[in-house]
């Protein structure tokens, strides 16, 4: 089993800043991948980030948050984060966290709750 856990959201104003953080905990092997994804009110969910974790460096951004959002991870590499500057409304949306976890060439998407980002004034 494996937890997925988000927080940091809440309230901000445009032009803003947010950090939002991801836990992975339970039974864990290996996670090849973490990242963040949103979902606006009414639209689809949509990757905001992608990050490799335990092998791969490479990092993604969806073109609408390049410049503006940064992903990362702690050093053991079982917390992400998603620092989130010059917020606009078009970031409102809940964002949730998914880790890609298991072993031995078999992995599963693992979702957390989802938190609430609302860019208002």
């Amino acid at each position: 089993q494996v937890q997925v856990v988000e927080s940091g959201g809440g309230l901000v104003q445009p032009g803003g800043s947010l950090t939002l953080s991801c836990a992975a905990s339970g039974t864990i092997f290996t996670i090849p991948f973490m990242g963040w994804f949103r979902q606006p009110p009414g639209k689809q969910r949509e990757l905001v980030a992608i990050m490799g974790i335990d092998r791969y460096e490479n990092v993604e951004y969806v073109d609408s948050v390049k410049g503006r959002f940064t992903i990362s991870t702690d050093n053991a590499k079982r917390t992400v984060y998603l620092q989130m500057s010059s917020l606009n409304p078009d970031d409102t949306a809940v964002y949730y966290c998914k880790v890609v976890a298991g072993r031995d060439g078999h992995f599963r998407d693992y979702w957390g709750q989802g938190t609430q980002v609302t860019v208002s004034s």
